[in-house]
């Protein structure tokens, strides 16, 4: 039991290597973005889907690890469910915020450029943060 046990926990901390790839991806993919449109579908399409897996996987087997012992929570167990509700919450009010900006407003790039990276930055410093604290335990 102890080697599954481990096992799940490499596949955890895979899942937040991913994540964390991810989101890095998604900055500089945004910094690097000239032209609204193809953002707007390049994010319906691609990244937006590719964060929601990769977010997915780590959420699953988080929970897979706390089942398997015997859901007995713990700080670092409520500190990662917050923070990965807290995750789900900001990569929302980005993808609505791009939803609903309008490509045809004169600088509406540049408007959004600056939202999105301070969400992503808050995005990655949450999940360096959280995954230092665990890795230290």
């Amino acid at each position: 039991m102890n080697e599954m046990y481990n096992m799940g926990l490499s596949i955890h901390s895979l899942g937040v290597v991913a994540l964390l790839g991810v989101v890095f991806l998604n900055i500089f993919i945004l910094m690097q973005v000239k032209d609204l449109q193809k953002y707007k579908r390049n994010m319906s399409i691609m990244l937006m889907p590719l964060s929601s897996m990769v977010l997915g996987t780590v959420i699953f087997t988080g929970i897979v690890l706390m089942a398997a012992k015997h859901l007995h929570f713990t700080l670092p167990n409520i500190a990662m469910i917050i923070f990965s509700v807290l995750l789900i919450i900001l990569e929302a009010k980005r993808s609505k915020t791009l939803k609903y900006i309008n490509p045809k407003k004169e600088r509406a790039l540049e408007a959004y450029k600056g939202y999105g990276l301070k969400l992503l930055y808050i995005e990655f410093a949450v999940i360096v943060i959280i995954s230092l604290w665990m890795w230290m335990l």
